[in-house]
């Protein structure tokens, strides 16, 4: 028995095994992406936005929308707009959503705001493959005054983990089983 136990360990230990080369939290991989030279948590981005940068509730290609801090997300979140669909709806490219230190490229979000300002939406959640029945309240867009530093990719929702492959391996030796 113990000889068949170190036979799967070391078989298992020879398996190339996956490694993030990248974990992404949503701030920096935002300022990466969006050219918006802010530091510091995701809630802190619209006020630090103040003065610097145009600020307003119109969704453009290239912005940041600056989430406020809930009870269930507490540093808040900043995502950028990849496309405008329409007036409420918009497409996001943000990291560490719906996957820890995952980008996601082009996924749905949408303005469920009484006033249609942005000030509420809702966002594609990889989980479930939908939208959800949660919401999320936001400040507004963070305008970059220039063109993001993304490629125009498709419009279909992506997650990237990077999968660099680290391969791993134990010389154990095999010891043969003998017959009872």
């Amino acid at each position: 028995m113990a000889a068949r136990f170190a036979l799967v360990v070391s078989c298992g230990l020879m398996m190339a095994t996956p490694a993030m080369a990248q974990f992404w939290q949503c701030a920096p991989y935002a300022r990466e992406i969006s050219g918006i030279d802010i530091h510091g948590n995701a809630n802190t981005w619209w006020s630090q936005a103040a003065g610097r940068y145009e600020r307003g509730h119109a969704p453009k290609v290239g912005a940041v929308l600056a989430f406020q801090s809930t009870r269930r997300m507490r540093v808040g979140h900043v995502a950028m707009v990849s496309r405008v669909v329409s007036d409420r709806e918009v497409l996001l490219t943000h990291a560490n959503w719906s996957r820890p230190g995952a980008i996601e490229r082009n996924v749905r979000a949408i303005d469920v705001s009484a006033a249609g300002d942005w000030s509420e939406v809702k966002v594609w959640y990889g989980p479930t493959g939908g939208l959800g029945t949660s919401s999320y309240p936001t400040n507004g867009f963070i305008y970059s005054g220039h063109a993001p530093a993304i490629d125009d990719e498709p419009a279909t929702p992506t997650v990237d983990m990077d999968t660099s492959i680290i391969a791993t391996a134990a010389a154990v030796p095999v010891v043969p089983v003998a017959a009872k």
